[in-house]
């Protein structure tokens, strides 16, 4: 099983158990900005990329399908056998393969700008390509104008520059191994199996997830609704955390259901 470095535990000890999954390329500081106030009714932790933040590099290739089976296994040994789990981008895929292989163990999934297939087989394959031959420093620009809403930057000067620069320090050959992981991914014919509550979030100005991958989703699942992030784009725990704070809190405590 692959290895995965998770934070340790924030919230009340006897509170439901939340795992937070990143954006390829970020880190767990993606969720600095909500984590303070989902953590008043949740026990929190978060979870980093091979080769980003504080996990060590890959040093073999994984599928999604292993970084699901790493979650899972992390969560046993935290005691949890039943989880709420809210993931961005890569981190939802994770979301949606844990749904798929741990059914038992999710009670219920925030699925933030992401989709049952992210983007095209080739691009990623070309991505990794890319970062082999020059490093992460290559996609700053690009990620950049994905990652954040217009005037985010500005706003948020510190966090998004810190977001940055942990696509800057992610190791090269996990990066690449993360978008192979990713031109593999595709549940789009299984998003029947699942049956626990799902949200499906896109963001306003989200061009890699749009709405279309959201409604997707939840059309899919047996129990799936959608929601807009206004003020977003592909980062919208970053680029709208109070909206974000607001629709997790209300989708994980049931109040919306």
């Amino acid at each position: 099983m692959i290895a995965l470095a998770f934070t340790e535990p924030v919230g009340p000890a006897d509170a439901p158990l939340l795992i937070l999954g990143p954006s390829l390329g970020t880190s767990t500081i993606l969720w600095e900005s909500v984590l303070p106030e989902i953590a008043v009714s949740h026990r929190v932790v978060a979870w980093d990329l091979p080769g980003h933040g504080a996990s060590a590099p890959a040093s073999e290739a994984f599928s999604v399908d292993d970084l699901a089976d790493a979650v899972a296994g992390a969560a046993r040994d935290l005691g949890a056998d039943r989880l709420r789990y809210a993931g961005v981008s890569l981190g939802g895929a994770v979301g949606l393969a844990l749904l798929l292989r741990h059914p038992s163990l999710v009670e219920r999934a925030a699925i933030l700008c992401s989709g049952a297939r992210i983007g095209e087989p080739d691009d990623w394959h070309a991505r990794a390509a890319q970062v082999r031959a020059q490093s992460t420093s290559s996609l700053l620009i690009g990620s950049a104008q994905r990652w954040f809403a217009p005037g985010s930057i500005a706003r948020h000067p510190a966090l998004t520059g810190r977001l940055l620069h942990a696509l800057q320090d992610a190791d090269d050959e996990s990066y690449a191994r993360c978008c192979e992981a990713l031109a593999t991914f595709d549940v789009r014919a299984r998003l029947g199996e699942i049956a626990a509550p799902v949200l499906a979030a896109w963001g306003e100005w989200d061009a890699v997830t749009p709405e279309a991958c959201a409604q997707e989703i939840a059309d899919g699942v047996r129990d799936g609704r959608t929601t807009r992030i206004v003020n977003a784009s592909h980062l919208a725990p970053v680029d709208a955390p109070a909206a974000v704070v607001a629709e997790l809190n209300d989708f994980l405590t049931e109040r919306g259901r």
